[in-house]
């Protein structure tokens, strides 16, 4: 069985690059791993789709099924749709391979092949601070949050979270009042905003930090996948 290990690098994407890279995720059976592993057999995403299936073959895991749905078009007009969306919204990529893919996301064998940024995100030799927990933040872990995020604002690091009610929004809250980056992790695509009501935030977020997700714009809302990315962030 050949092993597969996926080190960073510096990779310069360009266009061609990301479109292709979309069209391997919209292919049914093909994660985060498998596309991963594909590539790296292949030397891109664009190499995947003109390799002979006889090849393919050979790649541990590629059975009969996968072969088949790499032959699926459909997924070319999927892959520009939301090529279209990132460049009419101004988005930011990060790819795998990328300097700026969080290094502590590198150590994790399923992390996404892509992030969808927006706003004015900088990870580069910075410290990060997760802060997660409850929907329903009682007084006790309001002040908790506020003390620590204080304590902490002295050492300028991003406080990620996850944008959602309790926690979350307190915490980027705090990290706003005292001038340092946050982001919000989503789990949906970067054409909504849940809840609704945090939009409000947005603005002030992206003039420092922003939002990072994994998901397509066409992605409905999964809030069981979002902690993912962020935790290791």
């Amino acid at each position: 069985m050949k092993i597969y290990t996926f080190q960073s690098q510096i990779f310069s994407m360009t266009t061609s690059d990301l479109f292709y890279i979309l069209a391997l995720q919209r292919i049914e059976g093909v994660g985060d791993i498998m596309a991963k592993k594909l590539i790296s057999h292949c030397g891109s995403a664009e190499a995947v789709f003109k390799t002979k299936t006889n090849q393919l073959a050979a790649i541990d895991g590629i059975g009969s099924i996968l072969l088949k749905n790499l032959k699926d078009q459909s997924v070319f007009d999927k892959a520009n749709k939301e090529l279209e969306f990132i460049q009419n919204n101004n988005i930011s990529i990060a790819y795998f391979q990328d300097e700026n893919y969080p290094d502590k996301l590198k150590h994790c064998f399923d992390a996404p092949v892509l992030l969808f940024t927006a706003g004015n995100i900088d990870l580069k030799n910075r410290r990060i601070i997760s802060i997660v927990g409850t929907r329903q933040i009682t007084s006790y872990g309001t002040e908790f949050c506020k003390k620590l995020i204080e304590d902490l604002a002295p050492l300028d690091p991003i406080i990620v979270s996850g944008f959602a009610y309790g926690v979350d929004i307190v915490a980027h809250q705090l990290a706003m009042e005292n001038n340092l980056q946050t982001i919000g992790v989503l789990a949906h695509g970067l054409n909504q905003i849940y809840p609704k009501n945090h939009k409000k935030y947005m603005a002030k977020m992206e003039t420092n930090g922003g939002f990072m997700t994994e998901f397509w714009s066409s992605t409905t809302r999964n809030i069981w996948l979002k902690w993912k990315p962020m935790v290791v962030l």
